[in-house]
């Protein structure tokens, strides 16, 4: 038991170290996201800055910078680097621009947008992944707004936001979360249900009128349906 106890907490502090090793192959990973295509500076400097190794599993360590999604636990995925710089320059974002995003996961992705100074409401349904990100946030010292909770309603009473993200592939756009976007806005939502999605951005023009792009095919574990919830 104590031996055990030793491992885990041995296994804690390495896990919470950040190597020139592991800032080199950040650096690396960066020359291959612009060779990708990723242009925004906001995007690179915080995916160069926050520690991939710190979200994942020990049995995925030595693979943290590669280009790769990777298990989490809840049969969910921390997304491929790529994917998630795609995502947050799709979302144009802006220095303290609002953003709602649904799938809070290991909570890489929030910790991108906040590094790129978005103020975050992040709504994710499974417990485990929930107190684990709000863990993680407290080591980086990162403050968002974090839920737990049915991402297909979004947080009405914290909207209108100026982007929302939905991070899991979702067989429909949820209509509450159209609501809760600010005219003007933009939702970036991986829309489909089958093994891959379509990237589609959604801009809102006016309560009523919306202009759809879609940014070709990528893979996401699927949108859970809706389910009640314990208050805690």
């Amino acid at each position: 038991m104590l031996f055990s106890l030793i491992a885990n907490c041995n296994f804690a502090y390495k896990m919470m170290i950040d190597t020139y090793r592991d800032k080199g192959l950040r650096l690396q990973l960066v020359k291959e996201l612009r060779l990708m295509g990723i242009t925004d500076e906001l995007v690179l400097t915080a995916i160069n800055k926050i520690p991939r190794h710190w979200f994942l599993d020990r049995a995925f360590l030595e693979f943290a910078y590669d280009n790769k999604a990777f298990q989490i636990g809840a049969g969910q995925t921390i997304s491929a680097p790529y994917t998630v710089a795609f995502q947050s320059q799709l979302l144009e974002l802006k220095k303290g621009d609002k953003v709602l995003e649904i799938g809070t996961g290991s909570g890489y992705q929030t910790s991108v947008l906040l590094e790129m100074g978005a103020k975050v409401y992040s709504i994710e349904r499974q417990k485990l992944l929930f107190e684990n990100a709000k863990k993680m946030f407290t080591q980086l010292n990162y403050h968002p707004h974090s839920f737990y909770g049915d991402g297909y309603k979004g947080k009405k009473g914290y909207a209108p936001f100026d982007k929302v993200i939905v991070t899991c592939g979702a067989p429909f756009v949820p209509e509450d979360l159209l609501h809760q976007l600010k005219v003007g806005g933009k939702m970036i939502i991986p829309l489909g249900e089958g093994k891959t999605q379509i990237m589609t951005e959604i801009v809102k023009n006016s309560d009523t009128e919306f202009t759809k792009i879609e940014h070709g095919n990528f893979s996401f574990v699927p949108m859970l349906e809706k389910r009640e919830f314990k208050k805690h």
